[in-house]
């Protein structure tokens, strides 16, 4: 472990974009700073953002960002939330084109001048809260649903996980933010329980963890034995041990 490391961790959602620099320990040297997601949201305004989010922060040697879409090969795919003209409104294909295929890591490298690792927002929140023992599944609530699996403390490849079929709709939209507001607190939580128990039977996981704004919605009772809430900080302390994960 090289202590000398400073992690500008960045958690990007479809609500706020967050930063905040990390020590080796996974410590924060500084305080976060939030900026509200815009609609539309294209790449170049995206990058000034960032831009503005990391001159707010001190010095940093590396950076980590937690994307909530899928990633591969430091691209972005398939892009949910920012594909969108309006928050939880519908898909603008013209957006959706413009980040399809985005080359994000290698854009945010030369921004910051700093090496980047770039993956999905579930992921870098997994890598706060997995103990590292057995198959471990992690579920990010928020304007829509992030996914992440790990096994024996490996990350796994990411899978789009919540973008199958459910109770007519995909899991992304019956238990997103849109939804949400649509049915009410009560008729979402079945919904959340529904999908956990459709994880588990698919995954067969030994700990299941659930993070994003939206778990504090959640009666934590009603969740199972399986079943933990995790804190929606975990996505940016995610940023230190995402490194180790991945060397």
């Amino acid at each position: 472990m090289n202590t000398s490391e400073l992690t500008l961790a960045i958690d990007v959602g479809g609500s706020g974009i967050k930063a905040i620099v990390l020590n080796s320990m996974g410590e924060p040297v500084s305080e976060r700073t939030r900026i509200e997601t815009p609609y539309p949201c294209p790449p170049d305004l995206f990058l000034e953002l960032i831009q503005e989010l990391a001159s707010q922060q001190p010095a940093f040697t590396r950076v980590s960002m937690g994307f909530p879409a899928m990633v591969r090969d430091g691209k972005t795919l398939r892009v949910t939330a920012f594909s969108r003209s309006i928050k939880d409104g519908p898909r603008d294909p013209e957006l959706f084109a413009l980040w399809d295929g985005y080359p994000l890591r290698s854009k945010v490298e030369r921004l910051l001048a700093a090496p980047t690792l770039l993956v999905n927002d579930a992921d870098m929140q997994g890598c706060a809260v997995v103990s590292g023992k057995g198959t471990e599944f992690v579920m990010t609530l928020g304007t829509g649903v992030g996914t992440a699996l790990f096994h024996n403390g490996t990350l796994l490849p990411h899978m789009e996980l919540s973008h199958g079929n459910f109770a007519g709709m995909s899991i992304e939209r019956a238990i997103g933010n849109g939804n949400r507001k649509e049915i009410g607190n009560k008729k979402w939580r079945k919904l959340v329980l529904a999908a956990i128990e459709d994880f588990e039977a698919k995954l067969i996981p030994d700990r299941i963890y659930v993070g994003g704004g939206n778990a504090k919605f959640l009666e934590l009772e009603d969740l199972g034995p399986l079943a933990e809430v995790v804190p929606n900080t975990a996505g940016l302390i995610g940023g230190v041990r995402l490194w180790e994960l991945a060397s």
